[in-house]
C-alpha cells in the first residue's frame, strides 16, 4: 500500500510545497514498485527500465528522483531496516519496561517472525551485496541497520549492568579477535569507552547463534531434514537465555519441545 504523501518537512518544521509533495509521492511510488519487483523477481530483477515502464515514465525520467539503481536499492534496503526496527521496537514496547527478560525474548521472536515472512527482503538486507557496486554509498542502510540493533544493544547493556553473567576478560582474548570485535562494535553502533571487548564477544556469539538459525530457516538450509524450525529456534533461544542469565518463557501456544521447555 502506498504511503500518504509527506506534508511537512521534519528537518525544518515547515510545510512542503505542492511540487515537493508530488515529488515525495513519486519517489515513494518508485520505491514501492522497486520493492515489489524485488520480492517477485529477486534483486537481479530490479531495473530502472522495468520500474519506469510500470509507472508510465521513461527510464531517464527516473533519474530526476534517484541517481541510479544502486542508490535505489540502498534506499529501499534502508526502508526495510526501518520497517524491521519498528517491528522489533513495537514488540519490545509490548512488554513491561522492567521486564528485561520478556523484552529480549519478545524482540528476538519478532525478528524471526519478520524474517520468515519477508524472505526476499531478508536476503537483500542480510545477504551478500553482490548486486551493488563496491563503491556504492550504503550509509543510509547502515544507519537504519544500527537503529534495528539499538533495541537489542540497550537490553544487552541492562544485562551487563545487572551482572547477569560473567564476562570473559579482555586480556584473555587474542589480539586479532579483539581488533575484529572492536571493528564489529564500531560498525553496528554498540561502542563506547565503557563497553569492554568481553561484552562485545558475548553479544557477537549470541547473535551468531540465533541469526544462524534464522538464516537456516529463511534460506531453507535444513528443510530436507527439519520440517518445522520453530522448536530449534526456541531451543537455541532457551540456551542463549541460560547463558545470559535470562529467564526463558516458552512461546505461548507453541507445540512440541518449545512448549515443554
Amino acid at each position: 500500500m502506498t504511503k500518504p504523501p509527506v506534508t511537512s518537512d521534519h528537518r525544518t518544521g515547515g510545510t512542503l510545497s505542492r511540487r515537493e509533495r508530488v515529488r515525495e509521492a513519486t519517489l515513494a511510488e518508485i520505491k514501492e514498485t522497486a520493492r515489489r519487483h524485488l520480492v517477485e523477481f529477486g534483486v537481479a530483477g530490479v531495473s530502472l527500465r522495468a520500474i519506469a515502464r510500470e509507472m508510465g515514465m521513461t527510464a531517464p525520467g527516473l533519474y530526476r528522483y534517484v541517481p541510479g539503481i544502486d542508490a535505489l536499492l540502498v534506499s529501499i534496503t534502508a526502508d526495510m531496516y526501518e520497517e524491521l526496527a519498528d517491528v522489533v521496537a513495537e514488540a519490545d514496547a509490548s512488554m513491561p519496561e522492567e521486564d528485561t527478560d520478556g523484552r529480549i525474548l519478545t524482540s528476538l521472536r519478532a525478528f524471526r517472525n519478520w524474517a520468515i515472512s519477508h524472505q526476499p527482503e531478508f536476503s537483500v538486507m542480510f545477504g551478500p551485496r553482490t548486486r551493488l557496486d563496491p563503491e556504492a554509498d550504503i550509509t543510509s542502510a547502515l544507519e537504519a541497520g544500527r537503529r534495528f540493533g539499538s533495541t537489542f544493544f540497550t537490553l544487552f547493556d541492562r544485562l551487563v549492568a545487572e551482572e547477569r553473567f560473567a564476562l570473559p576478560a579482555d586480556d584473555d582474548l587474542p589480539i586479532a579477535l579483539r581488533r575484529e570485535l572492536r571493528s564489529f562494535a564500531d560498525t553496528v553502533g554498540f561502542s563506547s569507552p565503557n563497553v569492554p571487548e568481553g561484552a562485545v564477544m558475548v553479544l557477537t556469539t549470541c547473535w551468531v547463534r540465533l541469526y544462524g538459525v534464522v538464516c537456516m530457516e529463511v534460506f531453507q538450509h535444513l528443510n530436507f531434514v527439519v520440517g518445522d524450525m520453530e522448536p530449534l529456534f526456541e531451543s537455541e533461544l532457551r540456551n542463549m537465555a541460560a547463558d545470559l542469565g535470562v529467564r526463558y518463557s516458552p512461546l505461548e501456544g507453541a507445540g512440541g519441545q518449545a512448549a515443554k521447555a
